[in-house]
């Protein structure tokens, strides 16, 4: 895996990173978390730039969101269920997973596509509940671009920090990312819990 994307971001540049980055969207199994820190590494090699990087892996990520949103706008979510359930393995989702990001995106409306794009594991998803509840384009594609360039940029930036060791932001990130959802979803129980004593009130 690493030595494809390598040779991919080598071979077509900044043309890479947006295609990476949009593949990694259609298939889930592609790690953003290697893409990205690949990208930061290269330019700590003085072989690309910061902020032209960052920009082609948002709009590959962007781009890359599209196709969920419309299949969960044509599709609806039973449908998307049942042939997740049967072709899911292929690309790592289950019933479960489309379940997951609907609930997010029910309990926080259109914030969630931008909490979401911050959270590995649901960042993908969370365009399919967005598309099934026919959200407008202009807020889905706004919320996905400003997550989406947080989470990028903090890629970009790891990789370029720890240089030859880039490879480890992903070790680490999967505790931290355990956390920061951990923290989203005490912050909305607490909310929902506010909600409730004040209608007993």
């Amino acid at each position: 895996m690493v030595e494809w994307i390598t040779n991919t971001m080598t071979s077509l540049g900044y043309w890479g990173i947006g295609l990476l980055m949009f593949l990694e969207n259609l298939f889930p199994p592609i790690p953003s978390e290697l893409i990205m820190p690949l990208a930061g590494f290269t330019i700590s090699q003085g072989k690309m730039e910061f902020a032209p990087a960052v920009f082609a892996g948002v709009m590959g990520t962007v781009i890359g969101a599209l196709p969920w949103y419309y299949a969960g706008k044509v599709l609806g979510e039973q449908r998307l269920k049942s042939l997740a359930d049967r072709y899911g393995k292929w690309l790592t989702i289950s019933s479960k997973d489309i379940t997951k990001a609907t609930g997010w995106f029910d309990r926080h409306g259109g914030m969630a596509v931008f909490l979401c794009r911050l959270v590995p594991g649901v960042r993908t998803l969370i365009s399919l509940p967005a598309g099934i509840s026919h959200m407008h384009m202009l807020p889905f594609l706004l919320y996905s671009t400003i997550g989406t360039t947080i989470w990028v940029g903090f890629l970009t930036y790891a990789g370029y920090a720890l240089g030859d060791n880039y490879e480890l932001v992903d070790e680490y990130l999967g505790p931290i990312s355990k956390i920061v959802l951990a923290i989203i979803v005490a912050a909305f129980g607490i909310w929902v819990a506010r909600r409730l004593m004040r209608r007993h009130t």
